[in-house]
């Protein structure tokens, strides 16, 4: 596009150069009009652009009969939307290293950022000789953040889409998932559109089992190097989760990460948790049962995310 509107700027001046000479136009006025006509190239690309992304958002959501019905850009600086998230506090799942709190999470430059830090600040929920994880640390020596819409938002169905990128330091496990409404885990059903620890990153679907707090998992992961990106860490992706009364599809830059028939994803009480409405999570998770260690990773580290959508057929 440069080289045709380079040429026809070139193509202008030639032809107007004899007239000018000609007429003795004085050199300033053939120097205003190079200055008109590079004006002209650089509208006509911002236009182009403009048009460029109109496009690239329609073929990647539009079509198929998507619809925005709710997003959260983080056009603002502060603290997140409270009339949308929430927040998890303490020590919550997994034997994670992190106390989750509100203060980690804000909004900074158009990003929402959740932010881990290394810290030594007492437990208040200590208890000396006691067999609860929860309890039994004398010490935070994490703090995080986790978010989730499940008192505002839920949807049923969808294309959820998230812009994001983090660190893939030792100990970090950032995600991007929904829970449904309904049941205790796992018999509501989880779906980690994102999730990354350890080298990988994975795309898991989960529904119940006969066993109490033991999942059925649908889990497919590939080695961030598998990619060939160079940098990989220090770019945004797209991750997207394609969600109907057929299937759900896991995709990360449009790759497809996993794919699972809903109808393979029954508990056994005969109830399927993802014909009900589910709620989005976004945390950053430190260590664990999956986590892997942190004691080498130098933090404060970020889970930076530019956008999450939400897209459903009219």
């Amino acid at each position: 596009m440069y080289a045709i509107l380079d040429a026809w700027t070139y193509l202008y001046i030639k032809s107007n150069i004899r007239v000018l000479i000609d007429k003795k136009v004085e050199a300033g006025f053939l120097w205003q009009s190079y200055l008109r006509a590079m004006l002209n190239r650089y509208i006509f690309t911002v236009f182009a652009l403009l048009f460029a992304g109109v496009l690239y958002s329609f073929s990647h959501n539009g079509k198929d009969g998507y619809k925005l019905v709710w997003a959260d850009e983080f056009n603002k600086e502060g603290a997140p939307d409270s009339s949308v998230w929430s927040y998890e506090k303490g020590f919550v799942r997994n034997h994670e290293d992190q106390w989750y709190r509100s203060e980690n999470a804000y909004c900074k430059d158009g990003k929402l950022v959740i932010e881990a830090k290394r810290v030594h600040i007492p437990n208040p929920n200590y208890k000396e000789g006691s067999s609860n994880w929860k309890s039994n640390r004398q010490w935070i020596n994490y703090t995080s953040a986790s978010l989730n819409t499940r008192v505002h938002k839920s949807w049923q169905y969808g294309r959820f889409v998230m812009r994001a990128r983090f660190d893939t330091s030792g100990g970090l496990w950032p995600a991007f998932w929904t829970l449904g409404v309904s049941k205790p885990w796992p018999s509501n059903g989880e779906i980690d559109i994102m999730e990354y620890y350890r080298e990988h990153l994975l795309a898991n679907i989960a529904c119940g089992t006969n066993k109490p707090s033991v999942a059925k998992w649908y889990s497919n992961r590939r080695l961030i190097s598998s990619f060939n990106t160079k940098d990989w860490s220090n770019k945004f992706h797209v991750w997207r989760m394609d969600w109907d009364k057929k299937e759900i599809r896991l995709y990360v830059d449009d790759i497809l990460m996993n794919k699972v028939p809903l109808d393979s994803l029954y508990n056994p009480d005969g109830s399927n948790p993802f014909m009900q409405p589910h709620y989005i999570l976004l945390n950053l998770a430190i260590g664990g049962d999956n986590g892997g260690s942190p004691d080498e990773t130098i933090f404060p580290k970020r889970y930076e995310i530019d956008y999450v959508r939400v897209y459903q057929k009219e």
